[in-house]
């Protein structure tokens, strides 16, 4: 087994829906001298491409490397629901991290949602991106009172999202559930797409990205790091590990794991009510259901999470998994149900408060770690490659504290 500085895991399984998809291409090349850079981003997902495309508007001299072909990983698995709500709501957020971190962080959630559909759109990046609501729906972990709870503390801090009762709820959304928070600024989007598309931009902006590139060590010292490879060196000032669930070894791992996830889509131009394709829908149940449209007409949808990280057991399980996420579908509306046409599983990562990583890397001067944990990942891409250019550049960010290594 050839030498590396993550593990090498099977990401995903089965046949997502994006990956046959047009505008996926992405100016890769083969590293095949040393280099040197500004910054080196490990890691060519939308995490890596969110960096690299924030990196490019102030350093002019960024280089992106991954094992894979870009946007090949985790993120080809993901369903892309663009929501600035957290995984933890925010009244049990301030149970465990305090009112006003948890403030913060919801509030940090919903601009850096509002500011990636602003980038798309000021870039034109063809992603299928279009805004949706939220229906978050009552379940087995939160019924209609603590819904309305919740639904006030986020009113209380400016957010959007209105408690609904179950005669609304059946009335407009044929929905039979006790209550729903209902709220605007979400969005969706394909995710592959997205990562290559903002690739893509930093490649235009003189970011070289290279693939297939595998790193087998980091030596870090305060003058600068040094990434061997399999033959080469690269030599920058800093280095960005947006690794995803293939973290850099060594981190701390305290409050996260890595589990597995599981996910199905229709075919184009089925039939659902119109309400759905203005509207992602999710419920406040562990494993919980979720699901949203895509711009070709097809629902996409998934859950069945399970703390359990082998690639073997996600194969395995995959068609059972699909036939339950098509059951739930069902029984939650009988317009949703469909036959799937692709089914996938892929590696999910999770933490106890449903925030990322986004940090210093301990023990190795002018490197960072991002870690997306929980259904937020792409929202919080955005939120690293906000936060750790301005670290690099030698300025804080107010809200860095949130994300460090617990």
């Amino acid at each position: 087994m050839r030498a590396s500085i993550t593990p090498e895991k099977k990401l995903h399984t089965g046949q997502s829906v994006w990956m046959r998809m047009s505008g996926q291409r992405v100016p890769a090349r083969r590293l095949t001298a040393s280099i040197k850079a500004d910054v080196v981003v490990v890691g060519a997902g939308v995490s890596g491409a969110f960096m690299a495309e924030a990196l490019t508007r102030r350093f002019g001299n960024v280089v992106v490397l991954d094992r894979r072909e870009p946007a090949s990983g985790a993120t080809s698995a993901s369903t892309a629901m663009l929501q600035f709500e957290i995984d933890e709501p925010l009244t049990a957020l301030a149970d465990k991290i305090g009112a006003r971190q948890a403030n913060a962080a919801w509030r940090r959630s919903y601009r850096a949602t509002q500011a990636l559909q602003a980038l798309v759109r000021a870039e034109g990046l063809r992603c299928g991106l279009q805004e949706r609501s939220s229906l978050y729906l009552a379940g087995n972990e939160m019924g209609a009172r603590a819904l309305k709870d919740e639904a006030a503390a986020r009113r209380r801090i400016g957010l959007p999202g209105a408690f609904i009762d179950a005669n609304r709820l059946k009335a407009e959304f044929g929905i039979a559930r006790t209550g729903a928070i209902l709220s605007d600024g979400s969005a969706i989007a394909n995710p592959v797409q997205l990562a290559a598309g903002l690739l893509r931009l930093a490649a235009k902006r003189g970011a070289r990205i290279c693939s297939p590139v595998n790193v087998n060590d980091v030596m870090a010292a305060p003058y600068g790091v040094v990434l061997s490879t399999d033959g080469c060196f690269i030599e920058a000032r800093h280095a960005v590990f947006c690794t995803g669930y293939e973290a850099l070894k060594g981190l701390p791992t305290k409050g996260t794991k890595i589990t597995s996830s599981w996910a199905i889509a229709s075919r184009p131009g089925i039939a659902y009510p119109g309400w759905l394709n203005r509207t992602l829908v999710w419920e406040a149940s562990t494993p919980y259901l979720y699901l949203r449209t895509t711009p070709d007409g097809r629902i996409v949808a998934g859950g069945e999470d399970e703390d359990i990280d082998l690639p073997s057991y996600r194969a395995r399980s995959l068609q059972r998994k699909a036939r339950r996420i098509a059951a739930k579908l069902k029984r939650l509306h009988p317009d949703f149900a469909f036959t799937p046409a692709y089914a996938w599983s892929g590696a999910f990562g999770e933490s106890d408060d449903g925030l990322p990583i986004i940090d210093a890397v301990p023990g190795k001067p002018n490197c960072y770690a991002v870690m997306g944990f929980g259904g937020n990942g792409t929202i919080y891409s955005k939120i690293a490659a906000e936060i750790v250019p301005t670290l690099i550049s030698g300025r804080p960010d107010k809200d860095a504290g949130l994300y460090r290594f617990r």
